[in-house]
């Protein structure tokens, strides 16, 4: 059983939300401040965090970079703030996902589904198949299929080092600055024109229509995502211990 910790100052969200989580058999524990939900967060670890930003006392993004000074639990953001960097500053300081209020519970659920399938380091160097597109990671190849024919796709490095920060977060959202960080390095996090440019250049390459693509997703004003295809099975090779 699966522990959530949640932790938000609105009693009724935090009672709809305990009750819809126990009644898909996950252990819930709540807090309704930032240092109530790092205290509970000491004494109970928990597997996946829900966490409000607007807390009475510690600013929810403090509570993110709290918790990840020792744990890798997945953190999804609910929060009624629109800005754009309030989102962002979330993302970068650890979060895993953001939601906006209000919200509905089964989207919650499957993003909760799917922070916890990727929790788990990938132990494998996984092949990735979406759409017609199969990259090798181990290989460092990047194919598409055409009709019966497979040819390769020419990456340069950025281009390939841009691909696979993106695919080794199946579904995660990554904000400029963490991918700018991951693939040019420090001093860089301010550099958002390299990364369109070059976001461009592998939508060129992968996507079947780069004007509307499926996999290498923009959140505007927030960042990027990997889609992966529905209940791609490659996709779980990404979190699956060795030998399972």
């Amino acid at each position: 059983m699966s522990r959530v910790l949640v932790v938000d100052d609105e009693p009724q969200i935090l009672r709809a939300l305990a009750i819809n989580l126990r009644a898909r058999h996950y252990e819930v524990f709540t807090a309704s401040t930032g240092a109530g939900a790092l205290a509970t967060a000491a004494s109970h670890p928990p597997d996946l965090v829900i966490l409000d930003l607007g807390l009475p006392d510690i600013d929810g993004v403090e509570v993110v970079r709290g918790l990840r000074g020792w744990s890798t639990a997945p953190i999804i953001i609910l929060s009624g703030r629109t800005e754009s960097a309030d989102k962002v500053d979330a993302l970068d300081a650890g979060a895993d996902d953001y939601l906006t209020k209000p919200f509905g519970v089964g989207e919650l659920m499957a993003r909760l589904r799917a922070v916890s399938r990727r929790a788990a380091p990938a132990d494998v160097q996984p092949t990735v198949r979406f759409g017609q597109i199969t990259v090798d990671l181990a290989a460092r190849r990047v194919t598409v299929r055409d009709g019966d024919t497979v040819v390769d796709i020419k990456l340069t490095p950025t281009e390939w080092h841009l691909l696979e920060v993106l695919l080794r977060h199946p579904g995660k959202l990554l904000s400029p600055g963490t991918l700018l960080n991951e693939v040019w390095g420090p001093g860089y996090e301010t550099a958002g024109g390299n990364l369109r440019v070059y976001m461009a250049k592998l939508r060129r390459k992968v996507e079947a229509d780069p004007a509307r693509p499926r996999h290498l997703l923009t959140e505007p004003g927030l960042g990027y995502r990997f889609q992966p295809d529905e209940r791609d099975p490659a996709v779980d090779d990404l979190t699956r211990p060795a030998g399972a």
